[in-house]
This record gives structure tokens, C-alpha cells and sequence, in this order.
């Protein structure tokens, strides 16, 4: 069974004028046993809104989330249902999500079920963090005591005693160092591996994603514009607006020159421009992509352009 599966979710926010902005704007993905299912676009696309909607943090204005085939309900004060505690989320910054007062172990202790009790939840604690490469130790010690690379591992650590399904990471290693990173992506990975959980892994760094997702959906203004295995989204790129993120990603390599910049910015999304929302910044676009909405369509994978079979398309890169 599929473990996440978010089919036409929408997230809206009223501005201080009052007006409804639509952060994501129908988006449909699916997160299988086992699976890392990487999410990239530019800051602003509305990765953050759907990681938020996707571990039932808000309430989508439209579609559902549902989890193993039960609907993700969104948290309220009451504690959530043990069905639903497999869906746990791992924040891009550490240092606020762990709370500086109290001890490391107890943070933990919060997460592990109910009906595991006594000396048993310490253990089961203990346990978490030396699956992370943390030692025992940390269970007495406080936040401010550790690295930031150290932190993210114990807020992994903090996810997993409750056994978790699917994890969602957004954005787990930008705010930490070059090495900090590595640590905390291989740890990621290899814990998907081992224990056969779905990952949703949200980051603007293109070639991160690369080596570490099975799939890959691009994301530009509120919806899906690519979706395909990683691999052949990077072989063999779509959209326009997939191809301008990979042009503009860094490369040692002789002859390459310099990495190519993507003109314009990405629109207000209370003010959207007409048909293809990329249109305004694509140098392919024609009459249809400023007056129609490009749909997803299905294929080898799935792309959301008018151009997608189009010669002058198929010979940029």
C-alpha cells in the first residue's frame, strides 16, 4: 500500500489585505515504502506550504492527504492517533526545533507510543540515538550542548521513536556546514534503506537531490511542472523551467563555462499571470502558454508544458 499519497492539495493564506493567496495550487504526489521522493524549485514555489499540509501541521484549503489510506488529520491539542504517528516530520532548523529547557531524552520520551512505558522509553530513546550515531549520553544533556550537525540528528532521532512510515524532511540540511550535511543525508538515506520507510525530501539543491532521490517532482509557482525517476529527469528534462534550474547548477568540468541564469523572478502568487505560469520567464513560449493553463500530462513521466514534443524544446539544453 502506498505509504503518502497527496492527490490535488491546495494551501491558501489570507494577506494583511485580506486577499486569498494560493500557495499550492493542486499538486498531486506519492510516497511509497522505501521510496525518497525528492521535491526542488526555487524559494517561494510552495514546497514548505506542502510539506506543512502533507505531515497535517495545516488543513489543505482543497484535496486530501492521506496516510496508508487513511486520511492525515490536522493536529489539534489533542495527543494524535496512534495510526497517525507514523507520519513524522523533520525541520530545517534545528536549533528552534528542539526546545533549549529541557534535556534531550525527554524530547524524545515525548514521541514513544503510549503503551510503551517504564524504563522502557528511555531505552527505546537511547536506542534512536545510537541509530543516529549519537551516544547514550545525550539523553541527559541539553540542546545547547551539541553541534548543529549533531542537533539534526537528534531531531531525526526525536522522529523515529515513534516508529514512523514516511518522514518528511524540509530542507534538513540548510542551515548547517558542507560536512554537517553530508553526515546528515547519508544518515537519512541509509535509515530509508534499513527500515524501509518513504521519504519526502524538500531542498532547493538540485544535485543533493540527485544522488539521493529515487524520484524527482520540480515545483514552480504552486504546482507540479515535472515529475519523473531522477535519473531521466536529469538525462532527459521536459520543461523548460526544469532545464533552467540544471543549466544554472555549477560544474567542474573542461568547457562547460559558466552556469546559466534564469531571467526574471518567480511571479507574486496573489497575482498570477494567465496560462502557463512559467511563461513569463520561458523563451519558448508561444500565444497558447499566456492564455491556457499547461496541464500534468502522463508519459514515461509527467510534464506540465505545451512544448513537450516541440523540436525547438527538444534541442535546448
Amino acid at each position: 500500500m502506498t505509504a503518502l499519497q497527496m492527490n490535488d492539495v491546495a494551501v491558501e493564506y489570507k494577506s494583511n489585505s485580506g486577499t486569498v493567496v494560493r500557495a499550492v495550487d493542486g499538486v498531486s504526489l506519492t510516497v511509497e515504502p522505501g521510496q525518497i521522493v525528492g521535491l526542488v524549485g526555487e524559494s517561494g514555489c510552495g514546497k514548505s506550504s506542502l510539506a506543512r499540509v502533507a505531515s497535517g501541521l495545516i488543513e489543505p484549503a482543497a484535496g486530501t492527504v492521506t496516510l496508508s489510506g487513511d486520511r492525515v488529520r490536522p493536529l489539534g491539542w489533542r495527543r494524535r492517533s496512534a495510526a497517525q504517528l507514523g507520519l513524522q516530520m523533520v525541520f530545517q532548523n534545528p536549533y528552534s526545533s528542539l526546545n533549549p529547557r529541557r534535556r534531550v531524552g525527554e524530547q524524545l520520551m515525548d514521541g514513544v507510543p503510549a503503551d510503551v512505558r517504564g524504563s522502557a522509553r528511555r531505552d527505546r530513546a537511547v536506542a534512536q540515538l545510537n541509530r543516529v550515531g549519537m551516544p547514550s549520553s545525550a539523553v541527559s544533556r541539553y540542546p545547547h550542548q551539541f553541534s548543529g550537525g549533531q542537533l539534526q540528528r537528534i531531531a531525526i532521532a526525536r522522529a523515529l521513536v515513534a516508529e514512523p512510515s514516511v518522514l518528511i524532511a524540509d530542507e534538513p540540511v540548510t542551515a548547517l556546514d558542507a560536512s554537517s550535511q553530508v553526515q546528515v543525508v547519508n544518515t537519512l538515506t541509509e535509515l530509508v534503506k534499513e527500515l524501509g520507510v518513504g521519504m519526502l525530501f524538500i531542498s532547493h539543491d538540485l544535485s543533493l537531490v540527485r544522488h539521493i532521490a529515487d524520484v524527482t517532482a520540480v515545483m514552480y509557482l504552486g504546482k507540479v511542472v515535472e515529475a519523473a525517476p531522477t535519473e531521466r529527469l536529469w538525462t532527459d528534462p521536459k520543461h523548460p523551467y526544469t532545464r533552467a534550474l540544471i543549466a544554472a547548477i555549477p560544474r567542474v568540468e573542461a568547457g562547460v563555462g559558466l552556469p546559466q541564469t534564469l531571467a526574471g523572478e518567480v511571479p507574486d502568487p496573489s497575482n498570477r499571470p494567465s496560462g502557463c505560469s512559467f511563461a513569463p520567464r520561458c523563451s519558448h513560449a508561444f500565444s497558447s502558454c499566456t492564455t491556457e493553463p499547461s496541464l500534468l500530462i502522463d508519459g514515461p513521466g509527467q510534464v506540465a508544458c505545451w512544448l513537450t514534443d516541440r523540436p525547438a524544446l527538444a534541442t535546448t539544453h
